[in-house]
């Protein structure tokens, strides 16, 4: 019977466990995109997971898309990561940097002389965004030309170089939520009518475009995929899924990456549809307890669970498991931003 606890062999990693620890967003860099000391800590209380999948990281100063959040840009946020990495592995830990780049979701505030956020198609997202200066309406983008797209793929390589320099085991490409990536797989985004629109292997080209330099710049077994199809986030509507997301996972499959990473957070029966035709190994995500995790384990639809929210608040959430303890709940005030409360500061069980 598999279960949570038994260990895994993830590229040339071997896990303690199946308890994958999800990407999540904490606002807590500087302004120029720096970890602070404070996310070392909050990275090396939790380091007895399998796996440390980390916030979002921007691969570029152009793909920035939210106030204090880090990059792996230049020399100051590898250093800022390293001091991360190096308390993750003292504690005896593994992580892997997840990569993106979040093009229409930017805002002009966040990007270089005031820029235009960049997108597949000039196609602005309904709602709006968290500046320093209040909530802004999302500008509309610019179209990237077809010529520009390649040296975006480029802009993932080198962040991934600049990933293991920092010390992080391997990346997630951050093909879900809306982003970049995930605007050209959704054709309600991308209206393009060169090579990267239209079909659905023009539209996932671009996707297997960054795989491929990412793969070539650090090796297959150092790279994760993750997707999230039909998220009720960031005006994601996928109304082809049942196409584009398989012709994805077989794609992926022939490319031999580490892992897939899928995200059930909409109408997309997303473990169900791609675990059969990814030959790898399939990470389940999201909204699992322990039991449900198990399960879905025992029944072959996945290699490992991951777990977002009851990370928050729960640093030692592996031996809660494990003791069949109860969970702590997060205060959603302290989430996004701030210092060390809410964020360093709960308290491991008696």
């Amino acid at each position: 019977m598999t279960s949570i606890f038994d260990p895994l062999r993830v590229g040339a990693l071997d896990l303690p466990n199946r308890i994958i620890m999800a990407p999540m967003t904490r606002s807590r860099a500087d302004a120029n995109g720096v970890p602070l000391d404070i996310v070392a800590d909050y990275y090396a209380q939790r380091a007895d997971c399998g796996l440390i999948l980390s916030e979002a990281i921007y691969v570029s100063d152009m793909a920035k898309g939210y106030v204090r959040t880090p990059g792996l840009a230049n020399a100051a946020q590898v250093a800022g990561w390293k001091r991360v990495t190096d308390a993750v592995h003292a504690k005896g830990g593994r992580m892997f940097a997840q990569l993106f780049h979040t093009g229409r979701v930017a805002m002009p505030d966040f990007l270089p002389g005031g820029a235009q956020p960049v997108a597949p198609s000039a196609i602005a997202i309904n709602g709006k965004n968290w500046t320093d200066s209040g909530q802004k309406p999302h500008v509309v983008p610019r179209a990237l030309e077809t010529d520009e797209i390649a040296g975006i793929a480029g802009e993932f390589a080198q962040a991934s170089l600049r990933a293991i320099e920092a010390g992080f085991d391997g990346v997630e490409i951050h093909a879900a939520s809306g982003y970049l990536i995930h605007q050209f797989l959704d054709a309600s985004m991308n209206t393009r009518t060169d090579i990267y629109g239209g079909s659905v292997e023009n539209r996932a080209r671009f996707l297997l475009l960054v795989v491929d330099r990412v793969i070539e710049a650090i090796g297959r077994e150092r790279v994760g995929l993750k997707v999230s199809p039909r998220i009720k986030f960031n005006d994601v509507q996928d109304l082809d899924a049942e196409e584009i997301y398989p012709h994805v996972a077989r794609e992926l499959s022939a490319r031999g990456i580490a892992y897939l990473h899928g995200a059930k957070q909409g109408g997309y029966e997303v473990h169900a549809h791609l675990r059969p035709l990814f030959k790898g190994l399939y990470f389940a995500g999201a909204g699992f307890e322990r039991a449900s995790g198990d399960a879905l384990l025992e029944s072959g639809g996945g290699d490992a669970i991951v777990y977002g929210k009851p990370y928050i608040a729960n640093p030692d959430l592996v031996n809660r498991m494990r003791s069949g303890l109860a969970l702590a709940e997060p205060d959603g005030s302290t989430i996004y931003g701030g210092g060390a409360k809410g964020y360093v500061d709960y308290p491991a069980a008696d």
